[in-house]
């Protein structure tokens, strides 16, 4: 078992310890909601089970088994193609600006790249950033840390959120040393 399948299990088995119900009965919860839409889902269960956004993504997820990781593991697909995806079509020009920060972040150290639909997580022991288009002329680089005050430059996000602080990328030369110095410090306190 991976590192990353073994991180989805553990976070399962912490979402039964905290819910006090099997995934299967989380499943059968899900279902009798008549619900079909991700975000109405994961809405429920934050409401009901008291649940925080990254826990009930992931549990919609499983339950649906609609995440990219699943798909691309039921496909064969690596890495390199589910990012060929996010970066396709009229957004393939930005594809540019995730290079360069993907290859400034590959100097600190070991971590996992887990691909999503539309972004990828990065992650140590916890995801600490997250890369992906934000629309046709932007990428967006979303940022876990805590402590740091926000610029106009990098954004303070509201609580609950996948991320605290998101910073956009509009060309390559966006991707500057204070850019890295911001995911280093992500990066370094996701241990």
């Amino acid at each position: 078992m991976s590192s990353l399948d073994q991180a989805r299990a553990t976070q399962l088995k912490n979402i039964e310890s905290k819910t006090g119900k099997t995934l299967e009965e989380l499943q059968a919860a899900i279902t009798r909601t008549g619900l079909t839409k991700h975000s109405e889902i994961a809405g429920m269960l934050m409401q009901k089970f008291h649940l925080g956004y990254g826990d009930a993504n992931t549990l919609v997820h499983f339950a649906l088994k609609s995440d990219a990781q699943s798909a691309a593991e039921a496909s064969g697909a690596s890495i390199e193609d589910i990012v060929g995806q996010i970066y396709s079509g009229n957004k393939a020009q930005l594809r540019s600006i995730h290079e360069k920060v993907m290859s400034a972040i590959t100097k600190f150290g070991p971590f996992e790249t887990v691909p999503k639909k539309a972004y990828v997580s990065l992650r140590r022991k916890r995801q600490f950033a997250m890369i992906g288009p934000a629309a046709k002329s932007r990428v967006e680089v979303g940022l876990n840390m805590k402590g740091i005050k926000a610029t106009p430059r990098l954004i303070q996000l509201p609580p609950g959120g996948m991320c605290q602080y998101k910073i956009v990328l509009a060309i390559d030369a966006d991707v500057d040393k204070e850019l890295i110095a911001w995911i280093r410090q992500a990066y370094d306190s996701s241990v």
